[in-house]
């Protein structure tokens, strides 16, 4: 003889239902955290790439302030002053120096290293060693229009505006200016 199936009672058609709407509630969960989780994503990138770029420092022209494998936030900005770290690409490299002179300012650099900017010496607490360093432009120089006079904070091996392999840099070569360091964590806070 065949057995007959038993038909659940109330109990067990409640803690059946129980576990199915559990099972809902926990795909719709899941559902909704990667969804989450993919715009907070998006975001991110977004704002890294548009708004606040992340970089990694290589090399050592900008010692004392800033050393090879520090990483950097940056902020697009275009109103540059003098003394401004910023970022900016240079034959496909990303290469980061100081502001030292804007749009039609006049820049002097004196045996000692002295940097002058429309005939005032500018003060410079960041350098440790000032150097004339490898300057193959008639100084004075004016810097032309749209263009910055960048140099680096290691002053006698830092390649930058004074020599004409790389020049005064152009706007739309700027990828921010450096505001503040992530990593390493001992060193975390602003950049001056």
């Amino acid at each position: 003889m065949a057995k007959s199936a038993s038909l659940p009672n109330i109990n067990e058609l409640k803690a059946e239902l129980t576990r199915e709407r559990g099972k809902s509630r926990y795909r719709r969960t899941f559902r909704n955290t990667v969804f989450v989780l993919i715009v907070v994503a998006a975001l991110a990138i977004l704002v890294a790439t548009l708004w606040l770029p992340v970089l990694r420092i290589y090399g050592t022209s900008m010692t004392p302030t800033l050393y090879e494998d520090d990483i950097v936030a940056s902020l697009k900005e275009t109103d540059l002053r003098t003394g401004d770290i910023i970022a900016f690409y240079y034959e496909n490299k990303l290469l980061v120096k100081r502001c030292i002179a804007g749009p039609g300012e006049w820049v002097d650099i004196d045996e000692d290293g002295n940097v002058y900017v429309n005939g005032q010496l500018i003060d410079e607490p960041y350098i440790e060693d000032k150097a004339y360093g490898d300057t193959n432009i008639e100084l004075p120089y004016q810097v032309p229009e749209a263009r910055y006079f960048v140099m680096g904070d290691h002053r006698s091996t830092s390649a930058d505006s004074r020599n004409s392999v790389i020049g005064c840099i152009s706007e739309e070569q700027i990828v921010g200016k450096i505001v503040f360091r992530v990593w390493p964590l001992k060193e975390f806070g602003k950049v001056q």
